[in-house]
């Protein structure tokens, strides 16, 4: 079998699993439902069905379960893309969504709207608009230097999130310890408990048009792999290509954290598994990485909702997998050398 037909196969085993975990998650929880429940409820959309199930059945499918299933892909799937895209542009395995500013940036942007007590729409605009301009703000600074463009994007992105981690940790400092300090804190953890279907129309567009690009122009991040002289010998404007890619995963970053909180580490590993199953080419392991991505965070999600009686914040879970797993890669690479 040649191995073009194996990562086929493999591609195919993640989206069955990717499925196997997005409907598998409308059944789990504290009100649990039946699988032949939920068939019937859902069809009811469409066709005509006779009702033999609760009013509460309906109001916990569509009200909660639903919104929080679709975000957990969508934020897993879109973390995963950014952290690949990134990945491919600076040619550095180790880089993950938040390299450019964007995740502390909205970190802020949200502390901020909590802090001067801004209402639920009000904080996730905030966090949108602080990501995006934090990453904004790195490309101008960048583009101020001529030399080695790919380095001066990497430093100014690590000034700009150290100014926001900074700002934060104000802000923290100064904020009410009774009321709005707790707030702070539990959101900059990361969770989806909070997630309804207002949090959806309002990340779920901008999340998938930063992805519909990147997977678009993939195969281009290929040619970026082997070299800024050699991609434009190709005939590929490195330069235009560079920027949508960064604004998209940024896009992408910035629309997730604002629902969401901080999630970290799903950017950083989940390319790292769809490199291992197959490849580097990002034909393939872009689309790998969507659908890992969105198969892991169901997959947590779950285990926040469930593990203990009061939720656990995702992002302590993530962070859980994710920093062994960049330990092991560490001492991979070092016994390499």
């Amino acid at each position: 079998m040649t191995q073009n037909r194996k990562n086929n196969l493999r591609l195919a085993g993640m989206a069955a699993l990717f499925l196997a975990c997005f409907f598998g998650s409308f059944l789990l929880g504290r009100y649990p439902i039946h699988p032949w429940t939920l068939i019937k409820v859902l069809l009811s959309r469409i066709f005509p069905v006779t009702p033999d199930w609760s009013s509460q059945v309906e109001t916990v499918l569509f009200q909660v379960r639903l919104p929080r299933v679709i975000m957990a892909a969508l934020i897993g799937a879109g973390l995963s893309c950014a952290g690949a895209s990134y990945q491919g542009i600076f040619q550095n395995p180790m880089v993950s969504p938040d390299v450019l500013g964007a995740s502390s940036g909205a970190g802020f942007g949200a502390a901020l709207g909590l802090f001067i007590g801004l209402g639920y729409r009000g904080v996730s605009l905030s966090a949108f608009a602080c990501g995006m301009a934090a990453v904004m703000a790195v490309i101008v600074i960048s583009s101020r230097v001529r030399t080695n463009p790919t380095l001066n994007l990497v430093l100014s992105g690590m000034m700009i999130s150290s100014l926001f981690t900074a700002a934060v940790s104000f802000l923290k400092l100064v904020a009410d310890p009774s009321n709005t300090l707790p707030v702070i804190t539990y959101w900059l953890m990361g969770s989806l408990a909070s997630i309804r279907p207002r949090d959806v129309s309002f990340a779920a567009p901008w999340i998938i048009a930063g992805m519909i690009p990147v997977l678009a122009l993939r195969w281009q991040l290929n040619v970026l792999t082997l070299g800024e002289e050699e991609a434009r010998c190709i005939g590929v404007n490195t330069k235009r290509i560079r920027v949508i890619i960064i604004l998209c995963a940024t896009l992408i970053t910035a629309a997730a954290v604002s629902v969401s909180g901080l999630i970290g580490w799903v950017g950083l590993v989940i390319p790292h598994f769809a490199r291992i199953l197959v490849g580097n080419d990002y034909r393939k392991m872009m689309p790998a990485s969507l659908l890992l991505g969105g198969s892991f965070l169901l997959i947590v999600d779950n285990f926040a909702r469930l593990l203990t009686t009061s939720e656990i914040p995702i992002g302590i879970l993530t962070a859980f997998v994710g920093a062994p797993f960049f330990l092991y890669l560490i001492l991979r690479e070092g016994n390499r050398v």
